[in-house]
């Protein structure tokens, strides 16, 4: 095998991994860890597979253009200069009759981690230039927790290096996969660590995923969206029996009081215990006094909440309960404590430029979670513009979206729709023009966000024929609609790279290239040690310098005064709560029409002994799911590895239908609402309720 050469994923798995890329012939012929990351920073088989990506045979080698209807497949090969007149011209043409803002931009998240290769920045400094863009604000994996956090801690700034796990007596991994999600490269190393050296950790989850089965020591189950009513009983109970960090509280805290007094009782008239909270989290009453105790009696211990719990109808109020157990047990900004805020990529890095992006002229945004609404409904719907194209930059969107029909019938309704991709994913056959770019293993970067490092991604494979960079497209693009120069200072990808590493921490570009990886200096860090520290000299950036338990600008900004209960109930008509995580094998959709990833995580809908067979429903039957956004048919999985009353179906898959409009695939998003939880207006994608039947 040749000597590796030092590579990383730029894709939006929440990983950023340390990789070396073996080459022979023209051909990768394997991935592995750099050994420079250590003993911690570990890849994943996405990573270690990816020539299955890279060397496949769908992936496009030269522009398309559409020739048939939207979503007919129906397209011819054309030359770039073909191609890329077509998008300038009609761009123009759009800006002309309707203004800037008439243009969508949609993607992002095909290359998030590039300083230079990055589809979001690239995209949105292309369509500033061009003078405007209805653009996207927060996104569907993190919107409640990047809207909630800042209001409670004064930033979204809230991580720690897994490293300082090392100090942890007890770690609660709260609706967190890290097994089968990417929290960092090194997370999943450092607790299975923690774990063998005697911590004990626990896993909040509806299911048994590969978490709890290969990490955690103990499985507290509970119904998906209301982890809301579980934490409050926890915090009850630590209220109760005098485990609260009193002393801490009054140091550090704002509007402790007010949450307390709601917890027990004495502002609405009703306790928050383990008896009120069961029947709606469906976890047992005695467990939920287990949790509280062992949580009261461990320190420090690291609350490290996933995602899932902010992709709920409150999720908000998750996120804003997850910080205010933390803190009322003394652990946020205490090395082997943690915020209680989403952890990962949210702590700074070792210094390294990125391309920029200017502000866009038109100031002009909706709501990532509800895009489809702001193309179908415009001005009327109380949008701020009426969009009449989309540029989609790195992003399955009809796919990802929530309700697809909606999503199909918003890219029907645009009058003009371009994608840049590998591949014809089910959003390319909506696009007017389809134009092919390279992977990472085809170009140069600086790649950040997979912890306390950055790292070198070199390019060991020439570009597949007629296809370009991202960067290039764009660069060609501002050539036709006259702002070359300014889009691209004059630089190309190798004058980037410098220039990004002329005033950062990076001592010596070609010892970086060689090695792959820049480590930060310090690799235990936990955000707030400095407020906790010396909290009249570093006081957060909150109205009160404190951690806001209580927050009055939270209220004016549409939410609650203190985190209170919102959970979505289930119906007698659609009794089944469905989630949709992320499957173990997919990055998001991308691999689901690659079979070698397919075949090994088949698509199936997750469900409970008792409630197959209340439904007549065996191992391997085709079920009928339904909710009021549609129907899919899917193989059913009956396993004792998921909750009564809560079904699992993994987002990603590729929809197709049958002639009835049934979806054959198991794609989880037709089953989706674009109802957004608020007033974050975030995903609610575990907020789903269904029923299922045998077909």
């Amino acid at each position: 095998m040749s000597e590796g050469v030092p590579v990383a994923c730029n894709m939006d798995c929440g990983g950023g991994c340390p990789l070396l890329a073996h080459v022979e012939g023209g051909s990768v012929t394997g991935i592995v860890d750099n050994p420079l990351g250590g003993a911690h920073a570990r890849g994943c088989v996405r990573g270690y597979q990816y020539a299955r990506v890279q060397h496949h045979e769908d992936r496009l080698t030269a522009p398309l253009i559409r020739t048939g209807p939207r979503g007919s497949g129906e397209f011819r090969e054309a030359s770039w200069g073909e191609a890329l007149g077509l998008v300038a011209d009609t761009l123009s043409e759009v800006r002309e009759r309707h203004g800037a803002e008439a243009v969508l931009h949609l993607g992002g998240s095909g290359a998030p981690r590039g300083s230079l290769h990055n589809t979001a920045r690239l995209a949105k400094r292309f369509l500033a230039m061009f003078g405007g863009y209805t653009e996207r604000r927060l996104s569907y994996s993190t919107a409640a927790a990047t809207f909630a956090t800042p209001y409670v801690l004064g930033t979204t700034q809230v991580g720690l290096d897994p490293g300082s796990l090392e100090r942890s007596s007890l770690i609660i991994l709260w609706g967190a996969n890290v097994v089968d999600n990417r929290f960092g490269s090194e997370l999943e190393s450092r607790v299975r660590e923690a774990r063998a050296r005697g911590v004990r950790v626990v896993a909040v989850e509806p299911r048994a995923t590969r978490t709890v089965k290969t990490l955690a020591t103990d499985w507290v189950q509970v119904l998906p969206g209301t982890d809301q009513a579980l934490m409050l009983a926890v915090l009850h109970v630590l209220v109760s029996e005098n485990l609260v960090d009193r002393g801490y509280v009054a140091r550090y805290c704002y509007g402790f009081e007010r949450l307390e007094e709601y917890v027990l009782g004495a502002s609405d008239g009703v306790p928050k215990t383990p008896g009120w909270a069961s029947p709606i989290c469906g976890t047992p009453e005695e467990q939920i006094t287990w949790l509280a105790r062992l949580y009261g009696g461990a320190h420090p211990t690291a609350l490290i909440p996933g995602l899932s719990i902010q992709r709920t109808i409150g999720g908000e109020e998750a996120m804003r309960l997850s910080i205010a157990l933390q803190a009322a047990t003394g652990n946020v900004g205490v090395l082997g404590g943690s915020s209680g805020g989403y952890t990962s990529g949210t702590m700074p890095a070792p210094r390294v430029g990125a391309i920029s992006v200017p502000e866009n002229p038109k100031g002009v945004s909706v709501p990532t979670y509800t895009w489809p609404d702001a193309v179908l409904e415009g001005r009327k719907g109380g949008f701020l513009s009426d969009i009449r194209a989309i540029y989609s930059v790195g992003g399955n969107y009809l796919v990802q979206g929530s309700d697809i029909h909606k999503n199909i019938r918003a890219f029907q309704k645009a009058e003009f729709t371009v994608i840049h991709d590998r591949f014809l994913t089910p959003t390319a056959h909506y696009c007017d023009v389809v134009l092919p770019v390279t992977t990472f293993l085809e170009r140069n970067d600086i790649v950040t966000g997979g912890g306390n490092f950055i790292l070198y991604s070199n390019r060991v494979l020439t570009p597949l024929h007629d296809v370009k960079n991202d960067y290039d497209i764009f660069c060609e693009l501002a050539r036709c609609l006259g702002f070359l120069d300014e889009y691209s200072e004059g630089r190309d990808e190798e004058a980037w790279l410098r220039e990004f590493v002329a005033d950062s921490d990076v001592p010596d570009l070609d010892e970086f290239r060689r090695t792959g990886i820049l480590w930060g200096r310090d690799q235990r860090r936990v955000a707030f040690t400095e407020f906790i520290g010396d909290p009249e000299g570093h006081p957060l950036d909150t109205p009160s310098g404190r951690i806001q338990l209580s927050s009055e600008r939270y209220a004016q900004a549409g939410g609650a005064l203190i985190p209170t209960l919102r959970v979505l109930q289930a119906s007698e008509r659609y009794p089944l709560r469905l989630i949709t995580p992320k499957s173990r094998f997919r990055v998001h959709s991308q691999n689901y029409n690659i079979g070698w990833f397919r075949d090994r995580e088949r698509q199936a809908l997750w469900i409970n002994p008792d409630d197959a067979a209340q439904r007549g429903i065996a191992e391997g039957d085709t079920v009928r799911v339904t909710s009021p956004q549609g129907v899919v048919a899917v193989e059913a999985r009956v396993t004792g590895d998921i909750m009564r009353g809560v079904v699992c179906l993994h987002e990603g898959a590729w929809p197709a239908f049958d002639d009835g409009g049934v979806e054959l695939n198991g794609s989880a998003n037709i089953l989706t609402s674009t109802e957004p939880t608020l007033p974050s207006h975030g995903s609610r994608t575990h907020s789903v309720l269904v029923q299922a039947e045998k077909a």
